[in-house]
């Protein structure tokens, strides 16, 4: 008698293999049904997870005329490259300041040449290009120089073109357009240069980060408050999306950022915090208000559209560039504090 497996009719006729078969295969069934609810139910969820980001993002855009989630992608970005180029290597962060600088003055250039002012880019670039190079590569002399060189050369560039050009323009106008012309390289890339200069003295690149990181808390915790709580508006006719509660709420968030910035990134007393919170606050406000009145009187919204969710490079620059020159002046006056 041979032993062995059985065949497979024996296999088909054993009522033992078909029962432990249909309990595998409703096994396999209902693992497949789970899995399947499962997916269907986290596609649920990330559908209207995904509808009320979109809803949100798009009541916020109906509010500010701002795209949030675009500016902050954009925003971690910049500040990634800033923070690399400052803690490894500066003149990486210098070359980046003289690129941003020139990008400004072409926003502001296109701006007021579309508004009919004889503007004239050339000059105003290589200008903005030496200026801000000067204060990083060379002494302060040669900085202060290439500034008044440079004013020079747009007010003599603008007459000589202005003397080929024939148009029959009264001097009242013309003369409007030198002072105009000469106002960009003073408030674009000598304000700039301003950062350059305090990021060549020791321990400078680490007052950048700590100004860059009062006036960047105080610009979002203004957003915030004032989109959550904004009532009072603080200068209706220059900045109507400005209020006094988004202000408050500026001064309550830099403070606390300006002490922990006082402590950790610069070594001196926590109540100096106070002073660069309140002094940066002063500054990057003014700065806001002051871009948001040129950008009335031109009759625009942003500068340009090269920056998702911030508009142009200039929207971005405006409380910044103040605020540079006065981080170079706290630097001068409370740096003697960490070594005492």
């Amino acid at each position: 008698m041979v032993t062995g497996a059985p065949d497979d009719d024996q296999r088909q006729d054993d009522p033992a293999a078909d029962s432990s078969r249909d309990g595998d295969d409703a096994t396999a069934g209902s693992l497949h049904d789970r899995l399947s609810s499962a997916r269907d139910d986290f596609e649920h969820r990330v559908d209207r997870a995904r509808d009320q980001f979109d809803a949100t993002n798009e009541r916020i855009k109906k509010r500010t005329g701002r795209d949030l989630f675009a500016a902050i992608g954009v925003g971690v970005l910049a500040a990634a490259a800033v923070l690399a180029s400052l803690l490894f290597v500066k003149w990486a962060f210098a070359i980046l300041a003289v690129g941003i600088a020139a990008l400004g003055v072409f926003e502001l250039t296109r701006a007021l040449q579309a508004r009919g002012r004889r503007i004239d880019l050339v000059p105003q670039l290589i200008g903005a290009v030496i200026i801000v190079s000067a204060a990083f590569w060379f002494p302060t002399a040669v900085h202060w120089t290439a500034v008044f060189v440079t004013l020079a050369v747009i007010i003599v560039w603008r007459v000589l073109v202005q003397m080929s050009a024939r148009d029959g323009r009264v001097y009242a106008s013309i003369f409007s357009d030198i002072i105009v012309g000469c106002f960009i390289p003073l408030y674009v890339p000598f304000l700039a240069s301003s950062a350059l200069v305090l990021v060549r003295q020791d321990g400078g690149e680490m007052w950048i980060i700590a100004f860059l990181l009062v006036v960047v808390v105080a610009d979002t915790a203004a957003y915030a408050t004032g989109l959550s709580f904004g009532r009072h508006k603080m200068a209706p006719r220059i900045s109507p999306g400005k209020t006094w509660e988004g202000f408050a709420g500026a001064a309550v968030v830099s403070n606390i950022a300006g002490i922990a910035a006082a402590i950790f990134l610069l070594g001196i007393p926590w109540w100096t915090g106070i002073i660069i919170a309140l002094a940066l606050l002063g500054s990057a406000t003014m700065g806001d208000l002051g871009e948001s009145m040129i950008k009335r009187d031109l009759g625009i919204k942003d500068m340009s559209s090269w920056l998702p969710g911030h508009g142009g490079v200039l929207d971005r620059l405006d409380s910044i560039l103040p605020s540079a020159v006065v981080a170079l002046a706290l630097f001068h006056f409370l740096s003697p504090l960490g070594a005492a």
